[in-house]
């Protein structure tokens, strides 16, 4: 990975809980912005295997024979990131884990892919918020069998060596363990290209453009699982962190630190319409109940 650039210029947003997006040292060329490969944000089941064709949006390249980012690649270790908290508080605020399915659960013999030993970063700093661009309206005991057609998508269609998200999210709140290596563990996963060291990946099942109803269920567990992952390394969701960027693809240049919610949309990350304008009018409503359940003020 190459080393850290200057530090962003804060350009803040206006919002209760400060800047969602910063302005870079050195962002790329606007003529990437565009590149000729396009993509769904999260690959849909419906793609994986040829039917219900959605309507796509250009978002991730695709990196032959490996996920976005070098997540197997030889890089250099964890760029270290810097939590700047809404306030005082030294005090470690913890919350308990969630319930969450295993791999097992959803990943047959038939549909398992030769992969690589999982890599891993140092901890997990914050958390990007995506959703899988899928119908919305299956059974959620149908949620394993979606999984494992994402799954064969992104490890067939794009030829990654595992599912990206670390995490995935059903209608109904039932939390799945998505790509391999430990859930406690800090696993570098294919998310947000440029940004997936040192964070999480939780897809939310469905597709959650402006005006689709969100379901509580699905909110209040994605709340829990970021309250206890980000709990581990002390960060409030509520915060703000420093990433350095590892790929110029991604919304800043490969080097840059970039001023970034702990808890993000994939599209503050990546030039992308992900998680959808319903979720991401949410995220403030997740970042507060994030925060009380690791017993915040």
């Amino acid at each position: 990975m190459r080393g850290v650039g200057k530090a962003a210029r804060a350009h803040r947003r206006p919002g209760p809980r400060g800047p969602r997006r910063v302005g870079v040292a050195r962002r790329r060329p606007e003529r990437l912005r565009h590149t000729a490969v396009t993509l769904l944000c999260c690959l849909s089941a419906a793609v994986a295997v040829g039917a219900l064709l959605l309507g796509s949006q250009g978002v991730e390249r695709r990196v032959t024979g490996r996920a976005p980012d070098g997540a197997h690649a030889q890089e250099a270790g964890p760029v270290p990131a810097q939590v700047v908290a809404p306030h005082l508080d030294t005090r470690m605020h913890t919350a308990p884990r969630p319930s969450i399915v295993p791999r097992s659960v959803w990943l047959d013999a038939d549909t398992r892919h030769p992969q690589p030993p999982p890599r891993y970063d140092d901890k997990v700093v914050a958390v990007f918020l995506h959703h899988t661009d899928s119908p919305n309206d299956y059974a959620c005991a149908d949620a394993p069998r979606i999984i494992r057609l994402l799954y064969a998508g992104h490890t067939s269609v794009r030829n990654w060596d595992d599912i990206g998200y670390n995490f995935l999210v059903d209608r109904c709140g039932t939390i799945y363990e998505g790509r391999a290596g430990g859930v406690d563990r800090a696993v570098t996963g294919a998310h947000t290209q440029g940004f997936n060291h040192r964070t999480a990946g939780i897809a939310a099942i469905g597709t959650f453009t402006a005006g689709t109803p969100v379901p509580s269920a699905m909110t209040n567990a994605i709340a829990a699982l970021v309250a206890w992952k980000l709990g581990l390394a002390g960060v409030d969701p509520r915060s703000s962190v420093t990433l350095v960027s590892s790929n110029t693809l991604s919304r800043y240049a490969a080097g840059t630190t970039a001023l970034l919610p702990a808890l993000a949309g994939h599209t503050d990350g990546f030039p992308t319409n992900c998680p959808g304008a319903a979720l991401t009018v949410r995220l403030p409503a997740i970042r507060e109940a994030a925060a009380r359940l690791q017993g915040r003020s």
